[in-house]
């Protein structure tokens, strides 16, 4: 199988994030085949839900639509570092391999703060790859963060 990145693909589920006035979080799911089996981007606000994050949103739609809560040699694209739900939930899908773009030293979950994978009871840990497309997807969070300062101090 020849490598191709899914990233600009995140990217764009992102930036649909950010015109829906979501944090944007993009998120595609590949298939050990190479198929894409789902894409997503957050939809907390939209759903009311707290769990909705582009990962959760594309694991969910991915293991319906094979019929299994695993998914074994599936590979993971995401704009930015999971949190520790997301990491948590990396591992019980049994993902082979995350690849992410921005670290998040805030609320990151793989490399920074509860560091998921390397706890001794994670069950499953997948190959890690960063900082792809970093740049680009810490700009669109930067963006959109300082766009909701200015909202919030016009009152708009």
């Amino acid at each position: 199988m020849d490598f191709a990145s899914h990233m600009p693909d995140a990217l764009e589920e992102a930036r649909a994030a950010a015109r829906r006035d979501e944090v944007p979080v993009g998120a595609v799911l590949v298939g050990a085949d190479g198929r894409v089996l789902a894409r997503a981007g957050n939809r907390t606000r939209e759903l009311c839900d707290p769990t909705a994050h582009a990962e959760i949103l594309a694991i969910r739609a991915a293991c319906a639509a094979l019929g299994s809560q695993r998914l074994p040699g599936a590979r993971l694209w995401v704009t930015l570092e999971p949190c520790p739900m997301c990491a948590a939930a990396i591992s019980a899908a049994r993902i082979a391999v995350l690849y992410y773009g921005a670290e998040d030293p805030r609320m990151g979950g793989v490399r920074h703060g509860a560091r998921v994978f390397d706890h001794p009871q994670c069950h499953h840990r997948p190959e890690i790859i960063d900082g792809i497309s970093a740049g680009e997807s810490r700009i669109l969070l930067r963006n959109f963060f300082i766009a909701r300062r200015s909202d919030d101090m016009t009152g708009a």
